[in-house]
């Protein structure tokens, strides 16, 4: 705000002329120039523009700011983000280089043991998973071969139980015939002692 710089023009207190004052007559004779509104207020205008030029105008310091900014961010960080640039080219050079090919060999080396590892692992599930297929199929043979055997015994003591039943209901009914023919004999012997 040092008012430096060169002014715009039109806000300066040199900007536009104003007319120079009349004089009366156009003769010869020094007469009295009539000060005119003009001529009064030229001196305002000048002051007034450069007040303005200190208070409002900004630009020179403005692109001084400017001016330092760019010179820094070019000069100073141009320099140093080249020389990151630099060292994430040389580090990118030497891992594709030395890095990479021992990481791919490495990799080639462990994955093909891996692999022979997880071929051995799966072979070993399917075994496994062989062995319990015949274990259920050896269990269910069994429990059906049980269940049959079950069957074949319940309905051997169904029969069992229906031939008891049947001798039982035979000793049943022929134990009623005895007890009838024995009721009926004493009946008879009481009958012939009740009459006398």
């Amino acid at each position: 705000m040092s008012g430096a710089g060169p002014a715009s023009p039109g806000r300066s207190g040199s900007a536009l002329p104003l007319p120079l004052p009349l004089s009366l007559s156009l003769t010869g004779d020094r007469k009295r120039e009539v000060p005119t509104a003009s001529t009064l207020l030229q001196p305002i205008i000048k002051d007034v523009g450069e007040i303005y030029s200190r208070l409002l105008d900004h630009r020179p310091v403005i692109q001084g700011e400017i001016r330092y900014f760019v010179k820094e961010f070019e000069e100073k960080r141009g320099l140093r983000e080249l020389r990151v640039l630099e060292n994430l080219k040389k580090t990118i050079f030497e891992t594709n280089g030395n890095i990479l090919p021992k990481c791919e060999q490495s990799m080639q080396d462990n994955l093909s043991e891996v692999f022979q590892r997880l071929q051995a692992a799966n072979d070993m599930v399917h075994k496994l998973q062989e062995k319990e297929r015949e274990q259920r199929k050896i269990q269910a043979d069994k429990k059906m071969a049980g269940d049959e055997k079950r069957v074949a015994e319940w309905e051997t003591f169904l029969k069992e139980q229906q031939n008891k039943r049947e001798e039982v209901d035979e000793e049943h009914r022929k134990a009623m015939e005895r007890l009838r023919e024995q009721y009926s004999e004493m009946e008879k012997e009481l009958a012939k002692y009740v009459s006398f």
